[in-house]
């Protein structure tokens, strides 16, 4: 029975792309929702849905943009980049003008992100789309190349685009940081692109899971004191936590 209600909720997610966790409930009115939960659960584990907040997407939604390396991270650590991503998302406000990564973490902000009058500049296609089942958010893509493993974009002409715009906030992440080595990631091109993104911004916030501490990627394009706030998780380790503070980051 449990196996056979967890296949029907993924046929179910396939066909109608999103669904919450209410919208469920309609459907299997005899189960719990801590079932419903659980069942959700297995699902992601299996690799075969995406929890959001307040509900699930299947992988299929996803695929219809994406390619196999970005569903793959959307999939790691989804508590603590939804965590981050609410956190985020209450501190976007009114006619704000934001530039957003194209990160996964990046990804589930959009879809946090409340539906208010602001203006986003952004290199993920993913967050694009996201972000266009709002109403109220104006969106701007910078294009370029095409980075298929973060479906995001760059182009050495970016600098020249960023002379020409105006946002006020950066909300970015990385996929590595260490003390010595900083912010770092696995393009050289999105690393210069990011370089331009801080000069531009007057507060650059951070988003970082407590996955990424210890990890080096090729490409430096911050330092600790590039950032203002850090945007973790619960499991941010204790010395960690406490090296940004004495920078005078505001950690949440």
């Amino acid at each position: 029975m449990k196996r056979e209600r967890i296949e029907e909720i993924a046929d179910i997610l396939d066909k109608r792309g999103k669904m919450t966790l209410e919208q469920l409930e309609e459907v299997f009115p005899s189960v719990s929702q801590m079932t419903l939960r659980r069942d959700l659960f297995q699902l992601e584990e299996d690799g075969r849905i995406i929890r959001v907040r307040g509900g699930a997407m299947s992988v299929k939604e996803v695929q219809k943009v994406s390619g196999e390396a970005y569903i793959k991270k959307t999939t790691i650590n989804t508590d603590s980049k939804i965590t981050i991503a609410q956190k985020a998302a209450s501190l976007i406000d009114r006619d704000s003008c934001i530039f957003l990564d194209g990160g996964t973490t990046a990804m589930y902000l959009s879809k946090e992100m409340p539906d208010i009058p602001c203006n986003v500049f952004t290199n993920g296609i993913a967050v694009a789309m996201e972000l266009a089942q709002k109403k109220n958010v104006n969106i701007t893509v910078v294009g370029g190349q095409l980075m298929k493993d973060n479906l995001s974009t760059s182009s050495p002409a970016a600098k020249e685009y960023f002379d020409r715009t105006n946002f006020e906030i950066a909300i970015v992440s990385a996929t590595a940081f260490t003390p010595d080595q900083g912010f770092s990631c696995n393009s050289q091109i999105e690393s210069d692109l990011l370089k331009n993104v801080f000069k531009k911004a007057r507060m650059v916030y951070m988003m970082l899971d407590s996955s990424k501490i210890g990890k080096i990627n090729p490409y430096t394009f911050a330092t600790i004191e590039d950032i203002d706030v850090l945007i973790t998780d619960d499991h941010f380790p204790r010395d960690c936590k406490q090296l940004f503070e004495e920078h005078n980051i505001v950690v949440m």
